[in-house]
């Protein structure tokens, strides 16, 4: 079992720049594929960005394509979602999970979760 702590959120200006972090304890973050998901007010939680065990692939959403990298640093057991260019439609609770799936897209491919960091743009 492996828990995850993300940090990193706050609030920015439209055009600025975050970088999360999400911090795994427990057993090895190399065991698993990595996601990171977001939730606006009243709105569903939908995929931004997954990377693989090894980093050696990367997906993201349409809505966020060119704008934010995710990484991972298995060595510091730490994931890490960059945002750059944020819009206000970017303002949501950003969650990091890990499960075994690669690339997987859907909520239900992920097995661990963090419990949130609160990403805010203001226009």
């Amino acid at each position: 079992q492996v828990q995850l702590v993300e940090s990193g959120g706050g609030l920015v200006q439209a055009g600025g720049s975050l970088r999360l972090s999400c911090a795994a304890s427990g057993r090895t973050l190399s065991s698993y594929a990595l996601g990171w998901f977001r939730q606006a007010l009243g709105k569903e939680r939908g995929f931004v960005a997954a990377i693989t065990w090894n980093g050696g692939s990367t997906y993201y959403a349409d809505s966020v394509k060119g704008r934010f990298t995710i990484s991972r640093d298995n060595a510091k057991n730490t994931g890490y979602l960059r945002m750059n260019s944020l819009k206000p439609e970017d303002t949501a609770v950003y969650y990091c999970a890990a499960g075994y799936y690669s690339g997987g897209r859907f909520v239900s491919d992920y097995v661990y979760w963090g419990q949130g960091t609160q990403v805010t743009v203001s226009s």
